[in-house]
């Protein structure tokens, strides 16, 4: 990459006020791409500004037209531009400006949520505390890449669901879903999770959380009133089970999954699984175990089945769901959360015959049922193959970013041990050392960082650990975020 010259003999460029002699030696698009990183964060281009043409921009700044391109193309991977054909290349999304000295942080830092929100055991709505507090960076787990949601192909298919839909249409629908969409469902699930079903099966929900609610409800009615929940497992499934009036007695997973022995031990009827990728220790359950679940269940034992992100693979061959071996002694939940977007609030359930009409039924008095237009837009895009393009662009930046959280660790946190890394959108370290991991969340937290400690999704005694989510974040961000967790372990056990 080098300098050339200019005809008129300036240097630098008015857009933004660039000057290419501030660039270190052979880092200009390092720099490059970092000044305007700068101005998409703090206002100076807001979402929807246009970027100059690359060959006018390196003319400016007296640069190879290489240098800008290459500026442009990381901020196209970090999410923060995207390029609109004759219309350039447009910013699309912009990160969090909040930095640990800024008034808004020290709000937040000194303000309730922070004081605490990693203080005691969790409670419910703690989630939504958390959310609230401002951060430079976040790397809470369950998020996709929220800036590479699909908006041209959406809209396109919403005018193309809107051009065909009837007056009719838009009345009360089926509380189980739209028949378009439970087919397209049965279609993806075949194609992507080796389950085969018929449409009638499905019912259209509001999420894994509301799926996992359902099912709940129809459990109390029989009489259930615990469901066993791997250990470690999501904080927030557990509190969502309590909301329903359901305990959770905790069974251990070890480096092949569920441990079905403990499971037997612990006598409760249903088990709350994450097979494919388990939460948040990221193993997979394994052949041997996989048949011994099954004995299990088929002794009158039922399996809710949380198939969160099986999709996002990029190290092992893909893992059939359990719903695919054993279709009656499993209710099967997944969603479009972590290969879209969460705010769509569309997932699906199949459950056993005999608890069918129950929760549809259940789900009827909840909300009468998801929103129409949002199903048949999902559905068209479902069919059409635009969904596994998109699923397929989102696996090679979520690996990258993935790859970057590995390296950041490898550099910053010699002691972690990482578990998890092979699929995904999180990964969980854990330390040999003895501290409290809610603390290090907590100290992470004042310097700008946010995270989840370990123990939040612990009821068994662990070692000490984070879950740490990569799929929102750019690369440059998580580097940064790992180098400020360290930064707070250093303060907090200072050898």
């Amino acid at each position: 990459m080098s300098v050339v010259g200019s005809e008129d003999g300036t240097t630098g460029a008015d857009f933004l006020q660039l000057n290419a002699e501030d660039a270190p030696v052979g880092g200009l698009s390092d720099w490059l791409a970092e000044r305007l990183r700068e101005a998409i964060s703090d206002g100076r281009l807001p979402v929807g500004s246009r970027l100059p043409a690359t060959r006018l921009l390196a003319s400016d700044l007296r640069v190879s037209r290489g240098v800008v391109t290459e500026a442009y193309r990381r901020l196209v991977e970090d999410g923060h531009v995207a390029g609109r054909g004759r219309a350039g290349t447009v910013v699309v999304a912009a990160p969090l400006a909040v930095s640990p000295g800024t008034d808004s942080a020290a709000e937040g830092a000194s303000g309730p949520g922070l004081a605490g929100v990693f203080a005691g055991e969790p409670e419910m709505g703690v989630f939504d505390a958390l959310r609230g507090i401002p951060a430079r960076i976040d790397l809470s787990p369950g998020l996709p890449d929220l800036a590479a949601f699909p908006r041209t192909a959406w809209l396109r298919a919403e005018r193309q669901v809107l051009t065909r839909l009837a007056a009719a249409d838009f009345g009360y629908g089926d509380p189980a879903g739209t028949p378009v969409l439970r087919r397209a469902v049965v279609n993806w699930l075949a194609r992507n999770r080796g389950i085969r079903a018929d449409p009638a099966e499905v019912i259209i929900v509001a999420g894994v959380a509301q799926a996992i609610g359902l099912v709940a409800k129809v459990l109390r009615e029989e009489g259930i009133t615990e469901v066993a929940m791997e250990d470690p497992s999501s904080l927030g499934i557990r509190q969502h089970l309590h909301n329903s009036g359901m305990s959770t007695p905790p069974v251990p997973v070890d480096e092949q999954g569920l441990r079905v022995d403990a499971l037997r031990e612990c006598g409760a009827r249903v088990a709350m699984l994450t097979p494919a990728h388990q939460f948040p220790t990221g193993v997979v359950l394994e052949g041997e175990r996989r048949r011994e679940l099954i004995g299990w269940a088929g002794e009158g034992g039922l399996v809710i089945e949380d198939d969160y992100d099986a999709e996002h693979r990029y190290d092992r061959p893909p893992v059939p769901a359990l719903r695919s071996m054993l279709a009656e002694q499993v209710c099967y939940a997944g969603s479009s959360s972590k290969w879209l977007a969460p705010a769509l609030r569309v997932g699906w359930l199949m459950v056993p015959r005999r608890m069918h009409a129950d929760v549809v039924a259940a789900k009827r008095h909840a909300d009468l049922g998801n929103p129409v237009l949002t199903q048949l837009v999902l559905a068209e895009l479902m069919e059409s193959g635009e969904m596994e393009r998109q699923l397929r662009m989102v696996r090679r930046r979520h690996r990258r970013r993935r790859d970057a959280m590995i390296s950041a660790i490898r550099a910053n946190l010699p002691g972690a041990v990482v578990h998890g890394a092979a699929a995904g959108l999180h990964l969980m370290i854990s330390f040999s050392d003895e501290f409290s991991d809610a603390d290090l969340a907590g100290a992470a937290l004042r310097l700008g960082v946010k995270t989840q400690p370990l123990s939040w999704h612990s009821q068994l005694p662990h070692a000490p650990g984070l879950v740490l989510g990569y799929a929102a974040r750019t690369p440059t961000e998580i580097a940064e975020g790992v180098a400020t967790i360290a930064e707070a372990l250093r303060a907090l056990s200072p050898r």
